[in-house]
């Protein structure tokens, strides 16, 4: 008997305020040196929620948004302050301990 898989679209389980943070939560945590993850943590949230929304909070255009959140963007410190914004989040520095 084969296997059967099904394509997990993490998207798809973010449905609350709550379910966003803790994702986000999760992927710093695991995330450690790799922005790459948090990039696609904010991609996943992106999709989650309303992306053309998102394009017109950040000002950005629909293709560029996709590119610095697609999988090896490579998004400016300014673009990923814009989509956490845009998203409803702060961007905040704390000592390591």
């Amino acid at each position: 008997m084969a296997l059967v898989t099904t394509r997990w679209d993490s998207a798809e389980h973010l449905k609350t305020e709550e379910d966003i943070q803790l994702y986000l939560e999760a992927c710093l945590e695991e995330a450690d040196d790799d922005p790459a993850l948090m990039i696609h943590a904010f991609g996943v949230i992106a999709r989650a929620r309303n992306l053309s929304q998102l394009v017109q909070d950040t000002g950005l255009s629909s293709e560029g948004l996709y590119d610095a959140l697609s999988p090896g963007g490579n998004p400016t410190f300014d673009t990923v302050a814009k989509v956490a914004k845009a998203l409803g989040f702060k961007l905040s520095i704390q000592p390591m301990g």
